[in-house]
């Protein structure tokens, strides 16, 4: 079973607007909302791959029933924990004309420590031997710095194989609890080892240090150059695929979902670098944080190439 846990959720609010300018006036062309957050994000790749997850989370307000009315139908499990206040409002402004997208996110609403452990040990029940937890996005404002760390600890105690996609605090604590996978980008990959790491092979020799603290596997996002995935035994390239981009904001979900669902299935390796780079390329072909189709992700698997490094 796939579990996704989302404590610092979102309504999406993308707005695209041509040549956006700074200190002046902008129009917009088109808006759409989604339901999410990078937890809930990867429960909907999950589902239109055509598995199931469990997405747990802190829901509150108005716009917490939104979101939980938005995923009610999609093909996952929502188990969500209510709170006082609204959750928050992220807008992403996308300019089709410089090809770039601004992301303005709200800090979200506090969540007391009580609610955490509820949270945290309503997870434990449920949880069995090789499922997988993914541990992503962002921590509510007061959280504990070590919060992934201490969930990590105690998912990781159940036999749970745990991925982790954060960044700052949550990622350097987070690490600690020697998850099963973890997928930096090559900026959080620098934060985290506390050096500059600007080509390839500073990277993947960052990443085989990560790996002798126990982290069993480090997937390293280049963005359009493409993902390193480095692994106790090898190590691999997979250039980024030449797909029209519309939105490059939750292609690392995407990723993480795939390589989720590529484990629960027991895909060979091969099977899981096509699955998971496709799962990237089509999700900047979507406007928002939408799923792709599974249709457009098995057609783009089939142009992906790789080599061993």
């Amino acid at each position: 079973m796939i579990y996704t846990v989302t404590l610092n959720p979102a309504l999406d609010k993308t707005v695209e607007i041509p040549s956006f300018t700074t200190d002046g006036v902008n129009r917009i062309t088109s808006i759409r909302t989604d339901p999410g957050g990078k937890g809930i994000n990867v429960s909907k790749v999950v589902a239109a791959l055509g598995s199931t997850s469990r997405a747990l989370g802190i829901l509150g307000g108005s716009t917490g029933q939104m979101i939980s009315e938005a995923l009610s139908g999609l093909n996952m499990t929502c188990d969500f924990l209510p709170v006082e206040g609204n959750t928050r409002i992220n807008l992403k402004v996308v300019d089709p004309i410089a090809h770039t997208s601004t992301e303005i996110n709200e800090p979200g609403v506090p969540v007391d420590p009580a609610t955490l452990q509820s949270l945290l040990d309503h997870l434990l029940k449920l949880l069995r031997h090789d499922d997988i937890v993914v541990l992503a996005g962002s921590l509510p404002v007061n959280a504990p710095a070590d919060t992934y760390r201490v969930w990590g600890d105690a998912c990781r105690e159940k036999g749970a194989k745990v991925i982790l996609d954060s960044d700052g605090a949550g990622m350097v604590e987070g690490v600690k609890a020697k998850p099963f996978l973890i997928k930096p980008n090559s900026e959080e990959l620098s934060h985290l080892m506390g050096r500059a790491l600007d080509s390839q092979q500073e990277l993947t020799a960052a990443a085989r240090e990560l790996l002798q603290t126990g982290v069993q596997k480090v997937i390293v996002s280049m963005g359009s150059r493409g993902m390193l995935h480095v692994l106790p035994e090898q190590t691999i390239f997979v250039p980024g695929l030449r797909v029209p981009v519309k939105d490059t904001v939750g292609a690392g979900d995407a990723v993480i979902a795939a390589l989720a669902v590529a484990e629960e299935r027991g895909l060979t390796l091969e099977e899981t670098l096509r699955l998971s780079t496709a799962a990237g390329a089509a999700s900047v072909m979507c406007t928002g944080t939408q799923a792709a189709s599974l249709e457009t992700i098995q057609q783009l698997m089939e142009q992906v190439t790789y080599r061993e490094l």
